[in-house]
C-alpha cells in the first residue's frame, strides 16, 4: 500500500476516493521512563525512552489507518496527517488520518 502526505501520486491516477481513514493510539509513559526522562532533561540531551514510545505509537496509528484503508478496498492513502495530543498526565494520543483511494498506474 502506498502511504503519503501528498495529495497526489506521481505515476498513478486516482480512480476513486473511498473516504477518510484514521488510526489512533493512546500511550502512557510509566513512572520509570518519567524519572529517567527528567534526569535527561536536567543534564541535557534527548530522551531515548520517550522517542521509542513515540515511534511505537506512530507505527501503531499508521498500521490501524492502513488496515482501515484496506477494508475500504484502497491501495493507497494520501494526504496523511499525524497529530500528537496530551490528554492526561502522562497520556499521549497519536492520530494518523488520510484519504483512502484506489489508484492505477499511468
Amino acid at each position: 500500500m502506498i502511504i503519503t502526505t501528498t495529495n497526489n501520486l506521481e505515476g498513478h491516477k486516482i480512480e476513486e476516493y473511498l473516504g477518510i481513514v484514521s488510526g489512533e493510539t493512546i500511550i502512557g509513559a510509566n513512572v520509570f521512563k518519567d524519572f529517567f526522562a527528567s534526569i535527561t532533561d536536567i543534564v541535557g540531551g534527548r530522551s531515548g525512552a520517550y522517542e521509542r514510545v513515540l515511534r511505537e505509537a506512530k507505527a501503531t496509528a499508521m498500521t490501524e489507518m492502513e488496515m482501515q484503508a484496506r477494508s475500504f478496498g484502497a491501495n493507497a492513502v494520501i494526504g496523511i496527517d499525524l497529530d500528537y495530543e496530551t490528554i492526561r498526565d502522562g497520556m499521549l494520543m497519536v492520530t494518523a488520518s488520510g484519504t483512502a483511494v484506489r489508484t492505477s498506474k499511468l
